[in-house]
């Protein structure tokens, strides 16, 4: 899987790409045909932050989760949470037809 980091009005240190690509990493586990994940940092306002995930599937359409709040490591966390529940539910669904 391939993990794509970028960060708008905001600077990608090593340790936050480290943190990303580390929890992004999971992603597969939870729908083996995840392809490319993309972690969009951003500034949401003065105080706090907005992550963006979209995970690319192969042969089907991508998947968002987005996530705010104060704290980048924190909002990461979320919106990881928020696109394994979506990735869970794919499997699921896609388990039921076959």
């Amino acid at each position: 899987m391939q993990t794509i980091i970028s960060g708008k009005h905001i600077e990608v240190t090593p340790a936050i790409r480290a943190y990303a690509e580390e929890k992004a990493g999971k992603l597969p586990r939870h729908y083996a045909r995840v392809k490319t994940v993309e972690v969009l940092l951003g500034k949401h306002d003065k105080h706090a932050f907005e992550v963006e995930l979209v995970a690319h599937i192969s042969g089907e359409a991508h998947h968002i989760a987005k996530a705010h709040h104060d704290d980048l490591y924190h909002c990461i966390v979320e919106a990881v949470e928020k696109m394994e529940r979506q990735l869970t539910d794919v499997k699921e669904i896609h388990g039921k037809k076959h």
